[in-house]
């Protein structure tokens, strides 16, 4: 059977793409955007991957085309494929029959940290030898891949709440049927397709409503937008982590979060890892207690996070040059950008912290986070902003919050070229930006080599 996938390039679209191929499938698509590391990852699986949106593309007719959720009324290849009345679905939906159909669903929900707790599952799974399928919106350093089928029941996907297609707006978790749930956090995101947190609650909540009584909610203790959740009715048991009375407990931890004990009933063990940050300790708990629910001891699933090598773009160590190292990390809410600054403002001490970011994720490119932005970088002793063309308000605000340790440019070259006149021996400089951000992190490097 000939699928074609329009967006196959996305995170979850190329991830897809490599388990339709995987488990026989072939498989084709088409991308505005072709470009590593999932461009990559598909040239390897020899998948055949074709620039832009156009109706040669599905001609000849493939049995299904599996639609992105970038994908919109107007798209040359989207009206083609109504217009000649091809069959097409969307990608969750593709997932369910397909795929996860039969499989113990083990799903990573929340705001922040889906990609990195899936990742840190995938991993502690793999570890105790389960051999778990997986479909995760990053590649984690364990894997060299983004998605696996997984040779038993047990398969880990990081659940989304972004809308699903242009024809069906439900979350894409709804599709999933999971027998674990995770819900990290929840904040208010995607301002592009929610009017508010509301709106978030109540798709988590017909998430809920798709878990069985036989299955585990985990959760964090005490974040009211979860609990208004899970108040409109939860039919499952639930674990939490991390409270006073919370049934998982972080009795240890370094301040830097490099290092930390966890405690489950009678059962207690230590990791000592390469990660920052509390939110990653968090990420941790969560993993491990989901691994549980799948038999895994809390012994050997802080023996595999010892050896978990992170995810790539969260908080990625991309170079060093003379002393100074450049770090990428996939900044989309100011949440993510304090907790990634503070916990790496923890391990390095005095030493000179730089923050590079480029709003870029929907709802901050909307300013909906504009009153908040500048709190989150205070960890920082200078802000680099970026204002790009395209983005419709003015960093200006920003700017002037942050004063004297903040400068904002309109030109990548000027970034690159202040970095390179100011930065010594011993600075950090965190690129942050969920894109492209025009390849900086590379420019920045090889500046520094030439100077």
């Amino acid at each position: 059977m000939h699928i074609h996938i329009l967006g196959i390039c996305g995170t979850f679209m190329g991830g897809l793409a490599l388990l339709a191929r995987e488990r026989g499938f072939t498989v084709s698509g088409s991308d505005a955007n072709v470009y590593p590391p999932m461009s990559d990852q598909l040239a390897a699986a020899g998948i055949d991957v074709m620039q832009g949106y156009f109706a040669e593309h599905l001609q000849p007719a493939p049995d299904m085309v599996v639609m992105g959720n970038a994908m919109s009324r107007g798209n040359p290849a989207v009206e083609y494929v109504l217009n000649q009345g091809l069959p097409y679905i969307s990608g969750p939906q593709w997932l369910a029959e397909n795929i996860l159909v039969n499989r113990w669903v083990l799903a990573v929900s929340g705001t922040h940290g889906k990609t990195t707790t899936s990742s840190m599952l995938a991993w502690i799974l793999e570890y105790a030898g389960m051999q778990p399928g997986f479909l995760i919106g990053g590649v984690p350093g364990n894997f060299g891949q983004s998605a696996a089928i997984g040779n038993t029941p047990f398969f880990v996907i990081e659940a989304d709440e972004y809308d699903t297609a242009f024809f069906d707006k439900r979350s894409k978790f709804v599709h999933y049927r999971p027998r674990t749930l995770v819900i990290n956090n929840l904040e208010f995101d995607h301002a592009d397709i929610f009017a508010d947190l509301a709106a978030i609650q109540t798709q988590f909540h017909h998430l809920i409503r798709t878990v069985p009584a036989e299955g585990l909610v985990i959760t964090p203790c005490g974040v009211p937008a979860i609990e208004q959740a899970l108040e409109r009715g939860c039919w499952t048991p639930r674990q939490t982590l991390d409270g006073i009375e919370a049934d998982w407990q972080l009795t240890e931890m370094a301040e830097d979060g490099h290092c930390f004990t966890v405690q489950y009933q009678q059962h207690s063990a230590q990791v000592n890892w390469s990660l920052l940050g509390k939110h990653n300790v968090n990420n941790a708990l969560a993993a491990i207690a989901s691994a549980h629910h799948v038999g895994v001891t809390v012994e050997h699933a802080c023996e595999a996070l010892n050896q978990f090598k992170g995810v790539k773009r969260r908080l990625e160590l991309r170079g060093e040059r003379h002393g100074i190292k450049v770090y990428d990390d996939f900044a989309h809410h100011p949440t993510a950008i304090a907790t990634t600054l503070q916990g790496l403002r923890a391990n390095i001490g005095n030493q000179r912290l730089i923050a590079v970011l480029e709003p870029r994720s929907n709802t901050m490119k909307m300013g909906v986070h504009e009153q908040t932005l500048a709190a989150s970088l205070e960890a920082a002793d200078k802000v680099i902003l970026y204002q790009d063309p395209q983005l419709t308000w003015s960093l200006d605000s920003i700017q002037q919050q942050l004063g004297d340790t903040s400068v904002l440019h309109r030109s990548i070259d000027d970034v690159v070229a202040q970095l390179v006149s100011q930065s010594k021996s011993g600075d950090h400089i965190v690129v942050m930006s969920n894109g492209g951000f025009g390849g900086i992190h590379q420019k920045i490097l090889d500046a520094l080599d030439n100077d």
